[in-house]
């Protein structure tokens, strides 16, 4: 009785979408997406319609991040408003155009009519394994979701980010579904396949839409915890007065995500030798260290802070 007096309900997820190629370059969601539109035998549930979607074309098919802009900071209120007319979009970036019609095919953000469940496939250079990434420490449809799907690929390890900081979210590609989730996993080259790497993610893919059949079917999921990384800070390289980096990732932090940087730590190495260290007040956990996309964005990690979250047990509304 106690375990359904606190149960969440959800509605049946009757529609997912599976993005790849939101950043052109980053081959195994662009990969696996195409495998999937060509056959998807391999996606196909029961009680849900799920569609494999190219998000950027032009960039996958230069093998480029973006055209001009970054697709996945562009899902703002500003950029999401309706075109007034047919050649109202001319001289905007690709992106912010491109953003427009997503969220008209799998939207309105934040409205009844958007897709229950976006999974958004990226790449990172970064040692960061396969990292989930959710947006709210309170969608226990996402928490149970992360859960079933790390108890299914152990002894695997999968980490779950949690991304909910209040001046550090950015407007995702996956946040038109009222479930957002994000999927990194690494490390791989930009504008390279690398065949671990594929297949980490197709795994994790095929247990994330397993859980989504099963909820549908009527599966209640019971109270559960998972273990998170919040998103703590941004950190940039140290620059001189012109903007220049001075300092490259320490050795002793290169290709060490998820592990413990204590006060006093080895952070930075400057091209003379000096080490700088991490001069935080307390233990954290960077990620995303030395991700080759991020210089553009003055970020040489960011950090977390490692937390428990409790997940309410969810049930399917019955109709």
């Amino acid at each position: 009785m106690s375990s359904r007096v606190n149960a969440s309900y959800f509605p049946q997820a009757e529609r997912v979408a599976i993005f790849g190629g939101t950043h052109g370059n980053e081959m195994s969601g662009v990969t696996l997406v195409n495998m999937w539109i060509k056959n998807r035998a391999e996606i196909e549930r029961s009680g849900v319609a799920v569609r494999a979607f190219i998000t950027n074309p032009r960039a996958v098919e230069k093998c480029s991040r973006y055209i001009d802009t970054d697709l996945n900071r562009a899902f703002t209120p500003e950029n999401l408003r309706p075109f007034h007319s047919t050649a109202s979009g001319d001289g905007l970036p690709y992106e912010v155009q491109r953003a427009k019609e997503v969220n008209q095919i799998f939207g309105p953000k934040g409205s009844p009519d958007a897709y229950d469940v976006i999974f958004d496939l990226h790449n990172t250079t970064s040692n960061m394994g396969s990292t989930l990434i959710l947006e709210s420490s309170t969608d226990y449809f996402n928490l149970q979701m992360v859960h079933y799907i790390k108890k299914a690929i152990a002894p695997e390890s999968c980490m779950v980010l949690l991304n909910e900081h209040p001046h550090l979210k950015y407007a995702t590609t996956r946040s038109v579904a009222k479930h957002p989730v994000g999927l990194e996993v690494g490390p791989q080259p930009q504008g390279v396949l690398r065949s671990n790497i594929f297949e980490s993610m197709r795994a994790i893919m095929k247990h994330a839409l397993d859980f989504i059949e099963l909820f549908n079917s009527g599966v209640e999921f019971p109270a559960c915890s998972v273990e998170v990384f919040r998103v703590h800070e941004r950190v940039d390289y140290p620059r001189d007065t012109n903007g220049n980096i001075t300092a490259m990732v320490h050795p002793h932090l290169q290709d060490c995500d998820w592990e413990p940087l204590n006060p006093g730590d080895p952070m930075f190495q400057t091209f003379d030798g000096r080490t700088i260290p991490y001069e935080g007040a307390s233990p954290v956990y960077p990620t995303f260290i030395n991700e080759a996309a991020y210089y553009e964005k003055q970020q040489a990690c960011i950090t977390t802070r490692r937390e428990t979250l409790a997940a309410n047990a969810i049930r399917k509304i019955s109709k």
